[in-house]
């Protein structure tokens, strides 16, 4: 799905449960679908608040459930206290999280395997599968052996 249409099912979703459509929350999409790596709330809010300076911690908490629900973009739990998003990606609503234990990075690979297993398993308990995720963590072969990781951001 394309940004504008992405945009315009946001301001749709905004419409059909009786909420405005603000500036604030619009820089605060503008903010979550400008980054392609993962963020946190308060990296979201700096973001956002580079696009309009009005955008407030409030208004970037109460528009992530928000942008969650719509399918908008993907929350990710890596089971350390802070969750991260992600826009959500055409396609992309089966996907793997790689996580690197040697610079903190999210990777996500598509995992289409997922809805198979999924409702395998859950079928035979006579369930419906709601939602399931796949983590793996990983330590950088590169880094190990050269001292070097191309994929780290870390200083």
């Amino acid at each position: 799905m394309s940004i504008e249409a992405s945009r315009a099912k946001f301001r749709s979703y905004l419409a059909q449960k009786g909420l405005r459509t603000t500036s604030q929350r619009l820089a605060i999409f503008d903010a979550a679908f400008g980054h392609q790596e993962h963020y946190t709330a308060e990296e979201l809010l700096a973001h956002a608040r580079a696009i309009d300076d009005s955008v407030s911690r409030a208004t970037v908490y109460r528009t992530l459930p928000i942008l969650i629900e719509s399918n908008l973009l993907r929350e990710v739990d890596i089971g350390l206290g802070e969750k991260y998003y992600r826009a959500a990606t055409a396609g992309g609503t089966q996907v793997a999280q790689v996580l690197c234990l040697d610079c903190d990075r999210i990777f996500e690979i598509s995992a289409p395997f997922m809805e198979w297993y999924g409702s395998t398993v859950s079928s035979k308990l006579g369930l419906r599968p709601v939602s399931q995720r796949l983590q793996v963590r990983a330590q950088c072969i590169a880094l190990h052996q050269q001292g070097r990781c191309p994929n780290c951001t870390k200083k």
